[in-house]
């Protein structure tokens, strides 16, 4: 499919901030009533179902090449499995509003690690953003924010920065990975090789999913598979072919903001001072850490 049109870009981008702001009350509301593991499989079955008959139509269904397989296993493992999984697993413990702060601080973890890593170069934009975002990041862990006396919200917020850590490090590698097939061609495969993954564990952890199935449970479930995976993931992959790496780096940050807004009004979390501080300086430092270093590189490219 060819590239979309501006304004049929940032309307589809629009879709993705939205659905995935939205997503993380939903996987809240689903881990009260399926176990972590179970609520991720489920939801990566729809999403391959739906990606199947979504590539089909559009005749991206291809057999990877060789060369593409471990770009294939690195999204598969380490973003639609461990990130989902730990992501689901915390948000048990903690409010969706600050869950989905804590776990959108992955392009903090690229900032810092990609430079050590050799990956790329550590500018002074980077270096500010990053710092700006760890106090954020300190900001929403105080103990006035977070209860510290509670192991489980603890343990929480712990998996959910781990699962931003290993979304960062499925980042890196794919910046790193030279592409043979489309990343949208090689999507079903990513979410095959996870949806397996994520359906043994669970029966080998949980065993059989026991649940009180009802009509919010299943439009749950549906609305996490369909919209909030299937149709993000694919509308992204359109959105990168139209909109530059800067405009979207920069977009995704609209999501936690997304996020905080939905938790309100589906889940009444209240919005306190140091979730709205954590949440401005964390997309603040984001903001500078892409904008400023792509200024930077403009700049140093135009003078010679």
């Amino acid at each position: 499919m060819n590239s979309l049109s501006s304004r049929a870009a940032i309307g589809l981008f629009l879709i993705v901030v939205l659905a995935w702001g939205v997503n993380w009350s939903v996987t809240k509301q689903l881990v009260q009533l399926l176990p972590p593991l179970w609520t991720a499989a489920i939801r990566s079955w729809i999403a391959l179902a739906a990606l199947f008959v979504i590539l089909g139509l559009s005749n991206n269904l291809v057999i990877p090449e060789r060369r593409d397989i471990p770009v294939v296993l690195s999204v598969a493992l380490l973003h639609m499995t461990i990130f989902s999984v730990l992501v689901a697993a915390g948000v048990r413990f903690l409010p969706a509003s600050k869950a989905i702060v804590l776990g959108y601080t992955t392009p903090l973890w690229v900032a810092i690690a990609a430079p050590l890593l050799g990956k790329d170069t550590l500018t002074a934009p980077k270096l500010a953003g990053a710092l700006l975002g760890m106090i954020g990041l300190a900001v929403i862990l105080n103990p006035t924010s977070i209860d510290w006396s509670n192991a489980n919200v603890l343990i929480g917020a712990g998996m959910v920065v781990l699962a931003a850590i290993s979304w960062a490090a499925n980042i890196i590698y794919i910046r790193a990975h030279h592409w043979i097939a489309s990343p949208l061609q090689l999507l079903i495969w990513q979410v095959l090789v996870a949806t397996i993954l994520l359906t043994v564990s669970a029966l080998v952890v949980d065993g059989l999913p026991h649940a009180e199935w009802s009509w919010r449970l299943v439009l749950l479930s549906l609305y996490s598979g369909l919209i909030g995976t299937a149709l993000a993931y694919w509308a992204m992959s359109m959105v990168n072919k139209s909109i530059s790496a800067l405009t979207t780096s920069l977009g995704t940050t609209g999501t936690p903001l997304v996020g905080i807004a939905t938790a309100a009004i589906l889940l009444g979390e209240p919005i306190d001072m140091s979730l709205a501080v954590a949440a401005g300086l964390i997309v603040a430092g984001i903001g500078l850490a892409t904008l400023g270093d792509r200024l930077l590189r403009g700049q140093a490219t135009a003078s010679g």
